[in-house]
């Protein structure tokens, strides 16, 4: 399936056929003076209170229900977030499955997975890594593999967040949202089609969309930072990559010290744990790498809570 098949209208069936299986998530209006940026009217669309704690959920119902799931099981390769859904989704709908992390992924993603009953492989020290491991266990035993970003119906299910943010928030005039591979924004600015601007917000040390935009192609990318075991595949995703360039209007790259800034700000001001990677699209606020017009209405995507980071937050 090409560029194509990832519509507004094919987004709209998978939403339809994944919604028994997941959460519509709330979303949360707020004024941007409440993290001191002026009166920016901000919507955050609360995609960590998802089954598993991330938006990945959606793909992962997604590739199990519009493909046919051999004996075998499933196998996904994935920083953390991708890995606890597919392990959830599985566990939901009686399939085997096992799950290849890299040694960097947080502890409080490695115990969600196992947690769903998912046979765990942690090895090696990237994503990359992960992923050659699972590939030679789906080539050995017939699997079906579930890739994290660049699968269609990983796209479709990913872009059922845009679906429902529009219902929720019809008049945005842009939306933020973090890349890591690029199947959340893929999906979102799918379903927008221009309506309404999307941005994807990367961090420096993990620029996989910044460098594909410049290329006009993926292209291997730094693969560091704070953010590394959800924001940091080494490249954008190639079916990804013709969906982003032909529907996002821009990317801007944020410091590690400003995610953690975020992550702060989203705990202190609204009582909300967000993992690094889904505080990269607030941090674009705080830290001035993208500056919104007078009276522009923003959305902002917090993706995912699979993190420990909790303790430091009760403890403070």
């Amino acid at each position: 399936m090409g560029m194509s098949s990832v519509t507004g209208v094919d987004i709209a069936r998978t939403h339809e056929l994944i919604r028994p299986h997941v959460r519509r998530t709330p979303t949360l209006e707020i004024n941007g003076a409440d993290f001191g940026l002026g009166d920016t009217p901000l919507r955050l669309k609360l995609e960590h209170t998802q089954h598993a704690g991330s938006f990945k959920t959606r793909g992962a119902f997604a590739n199990l229900l519009m493909r046919k799931v051999p004996q075998a099981g499933v196998a996904a390769a994935s920083g953390g977030n991708h890995g606890a859904a597919v392990a959830y989704a599985a566990m939901r709908l009686g399939h085997k499955a096992r799950i290849f992390v890299p040694t960097i992924s947080s502890p409080a993603k490695v115990a969600r997975i196992r947690g769903y009953g998912a046979e765990l492989v942690v090895g090696g020290a990237s994503y990359d890594a992960a992923l050659a491991a699972c590939e030679d266990w789906i080539a050995s035993t017939g699997a079906l593999a579930i890739h994290a970003f660049d699968q269609t119906e990983t796209m479709l299910g990913q872009g059922s967040v845009g679906r429902e943010l529009e219902e929720q928030a019809p008049s945005l005039d842009a939306v933020l949202v973090a890349v890591g591979g690029g199947g959340l924004i893929a999906g979102i600015a799918a379903w927008y089609e221009g309506r309404t601007r999307i941005l994807g917000v990367e961090p420096r040390l993990a620029p996989t969309l910044s460098m594909a935009l410049e290329a006009d192609r993926p292209v291997d990318a730094p693969a560091a930072g704070i953010a590394a075991d959800s924001l940091a595949p080494r490249r954008i995703g190639e079916r990804v990559f013709p969906i982003v360039r032909r529907h996002v209007a821009g990317c801007v790259l944020v410091e590690d010290d400003a995610i953690a800034q975020a992550q702060r700000a989203l705990w202190d001001t609204v009582r909300i744990v967000a993992e690094p990677g889904a505080a990269a699209p607030l941090a674009a606020l705080l830290s001035g790498a993208y500056t919104p017009a007078a009276g522009e209405r923003i959305g902002i995507i917090v993706s995912g809570a699979n993190t420990t980071a909790v303790s430091f937050a009760v403890r403070a």
